[in-house]
């Protein structure tokens, strides 16, 4: 090395010897000075240089730890911004993949009710729980094409008209009763009819729809969209108040021109479920027209009041598509064909499971499955591409099952437990039991993989009566 000093530090004694001790005697004065001065100069400049760098990290060092101590961490803003970290969902117990506390979640309160959500998020920070995250990544990566939430309209409260962008909506009427309108393409035909507890309503996509709250109580209703991603709707008034004024006078032509228009004014608080308190001021005659059958049958299915298919553990009701209309009666078959025609549209049923009975272990082949706790309370337990203890549900739980995964339900409590599920198709439900397919399968091929004697599966008996949903 150039420097002398390095020379020294690096090599130290073991380089001195008499020989060089005599070289170096044989420069001349004032080479060594010379050689000296430049060895100074180079060390100044190596001692000035390694002061910058050392000042320079040492500001790099503070700096990071005023940030580590003084930044806003994500669990200390109350505002949730979109610039906080996400904490990973690593830790969170693998049944809220499949488990969602519909009930327990946050309310979006409106003058008029209420609606909670089951759903999937594009922001993690809008979801309330890690839990509900987990559940809505996990609808998501399924692609189940199925999101699920309650809307709570008070006595004479309105679900102002609007229309869904990206899907279907399937409900069920839990409590109440109201007046469903329908426009159709052109606005040529209005389908109203009333709804009651246990009936379906469906709204296919993008069609313009209302619901008018007709009796005395709140009315609840259980609604299913046929996506996994955020859904996108947009509510008349906001469709309004986006139009220029202008605009709006030329399209309405009402009296009064753009001054009838301005006379509107857009309401501090959504309206997306609405109950002004000047109602009766507001409204004189309103009347809640039930359109002809034909028309009404598009949009609406008597669930409680179709066909009971009995087992010995419990019934199930179905809405759903039939091929040729098979078993179906006229008014259902026009129902059967509306769903049948629409892309996403989904399979509704209900199925009441006697205390202490079982929906034996199945899957189905074509359609993922959700379903909600009406009343009672059960164990489910899940086979699929991962393992997961059996967990329990009560009422206004929600669980979800993807395509394939092999699934059963088991009531637990004194009261019959009460379930509406929705399926992912609008087609025929495909649907295989484990009875069925211990059945179905040769006995030496179960002999060979569960290594017993072929004559022990004579053990598993076969019923007349359909075991899907038994009873011990």
């Amino acid at each position: 090395m150039d420097n002398g000093a390095f020379e020294m530090q690096g090599e130290g004694r073991t380089n001195y010897s008499p020989q060089k001790m005599q070289q170096n005697n044989n420069y001349s004065p004032s080479v060594q000075d010379k050689r000296s001065y430049c060895s100074l100069m180079r060390i100044f400049l190596v001692c000035f240089l390694a002061c910058l760098i050392t000042t320079a990290i040492g500001v790099l060092i503070l700096s990071l730890v005023y940030v580590g101590h003084f930044s806003p961490q994500s669990d200390q803003n109350p505002m949730g911004s979109s610039t906080e970290k996400t904490p990973s969902l690593s830790n969170i117990d693998s049944q809220f993949n499949f488990l969602n506390h519909l009930s327990q979640s946050k309310v979006f309160q409106f003058e008029g009710g209420a609606t909670q959500w089951a759903r999937f998020r594009n922001n993690p920070l809008d979801y309330s729980t890690q839990e509900e995250r987990k559940f809505g990544d996990s609808i998501n990566s399924h692609q189940a094409k199925m999101t699920v939430g309650t809307l709570r309209i008070a006595s004479k409260g309105l679900r102002a008209p609007s229309w869904v962008f990206n899907a279907n909506v399937h409900g069920f009427v839990v409590q109440g009763s109201a007046w469903v309108g329908v426009i159709d393409d052109g606005g040529s035909t209005v389908t109203t009819y009333n709804v009651t507890v246990g009936q379906v309503i469906f709204l296919p996509k993008n069609i313009l729809h209302w619901m008018k709250n007709v009796g005395d109580v709140d009315c609840l209703l259980l609604l299913f969209f046929t996506t996994h991603d955020e859904i996108k709707f947009l509510d008349v008034d906001d469709a309004f108040f986006l139009t220029p004024e202008d605009i709006a006078s030329r399209s309405l032509k009402p009296e009064g021109g753009v001054g009838f228009i301005r006379t509107f004014q857009k309401q501090g608080q959504d309206q997306a479920i609405n109950l002004p308190q000047s109602l009766n001021e507001l409204i004189q005659n309103a009347t809640y027209v039930q359109s002809d059958n034909k028309l009404v049958w598009r949009y609406f299915y008597d669930l409680k009041g179709s066909k009971e298919f009995l087992f010995p553990g419990g019934i199930i009701q179905w809405a759903r598509y039939r091929k040729d209309g098979v078993g179906l009666n006229d008014n259902e078959k026009i129902y059967s064909e509306s769903l049948n025609m629409h892309a996403d549209s989904l399979t509704l049923g209900t199925l009441l499971i006697y205390s202490n009975g079982l929906r034996q272990p199945h899957f189905h082949f074509n359609a993922h499955e959700m379903g909600y706790v009406i009343s009672g309370c059960a164990q489910i337990g899940i086979a699929g591409d991962e393992p997961v203890a059996e967990f329990s549900v009560g009422i206004g739980d929600v669980f979800f099952f993807p395509l394939g995964t092999q699934h059963y339900i088991k009531s637990t409590c004194e009261e019959d437990l009460l379930l509406i599920l929705a399926f992912s198709t609008g087609n025929q439900l495909q649907t295989l039991d484990m009875d069925d397919y211990f059945h179905a399968t040769a006995d030496h091929i179960l002999a060979q993989l569960f290594l017993k004697k072929q004559e022990e599966f004579k053990k598993i008996p076969r019923f007349a009566d359909d075991q899907a949903v038994n009873i011990p």
